[in-house]
């Protein structure tokens, strides 16, 4: 039995997998918009500075996946919200994803460690800005009216964002739910190990390398297994 207080601070880390329910393809799929492209060619400060143009059309494409009407936030999505209007405690996302389907559904309290594809960020003044039309080479910055704009995103070999705050809530919380995460990308793999006192929930489509660390693992969709554990939590 879970032991779940009513006014619990849950923490609630999200990956790829609640979003590829919604369409949003993972760059492990062997196919979507990074089949014809390697990480390093575009996912890295190195790859940006020696060809701007194919790293800016890369996640100009991607944003314009996001954008396509057919992409909209699954059931996942929208039980993670009604949670959080309803429950008495306080509840955090922290996602790795970079898609807005959270803030779609309904979330506010929503932290975003790998950036946020609908944003800019000026690599001059370093002012994020909300985007959705494309980012090219000669894209001024609004505030600083530089040439400098790139994609508001962690790429490989840089520093995800607000990690010492996801620490702050996971030494806190009560209960730490991974949902759709492959337990390999750090740091959020290791958030598991920074909530001692937590219960520890995951819920995945598959058993991962760190399955073990938790007290209860779900096995299924998303889209059908968050639904019925936030009802769960809602009735306790």
């Amino acid at each position: 039995m879970l032991n779940i207080g009513l006014k619990s601070n849950i923490v609630i880390l999200t990956g790829a997998g609640i979003s590829q329910e919604s369409g949003i393809n993972t760059f492990r799929d062997q196919n979507g918009l990074w089949h014809n492209y390697k990480i390093e060619d575009v996912a890295t400060p190195e790859a940006f500075q020696k060809n701007p143009k194919l790293v800016l059309d890369f996640y100009n494409e991607r944003r314009k996946h996001l954008l396509a009407p057919e992409i909209k936030p699954n059931a996942a999505h929208f039980a993670l919200a009604r949670l959080e209007h309803t429950f008495r405690g306080l509840v955090t996302i922290i996602t790795q994803n970079v898609d807005n389907l959270h803030e779609r559904a309904g979330s506010e309290n929503v932290i975003h460690i790998h950036g946020e594809l609908l944003k800019s960020r000026c690599n001059h003044c370093q002012i994020v800005s909300s985007i959705k039309d494309n980012i090219e080479a000669e894209s001024l910055c609004q505030h600083c009216h530089q040439k400098s704009l790139r994609p508001h995103i962690v790429w490989f070999g840089e520093e995800p964002h607000y990690i010492d705050r996801c620490h702050q809530l996971l030494d806190a919380a009560d209960l730490f739910i991974a949902i759709g995460t492959s337990g390999m990308v750090y740091p959020a793999a290791g958030f598991i190990r920074h909530c001692p006192d937590a219960t520890k929930v995951e819920i995945n489509t598959e058993e991962t390398a760190i399955s073990h660390l938790f007290h209860k693992t779900i096995m299924g969709p998303a889209s059908m297994k968050v639904p019925e554990f936030i009802d769960f939590l809602i009735d306790l």
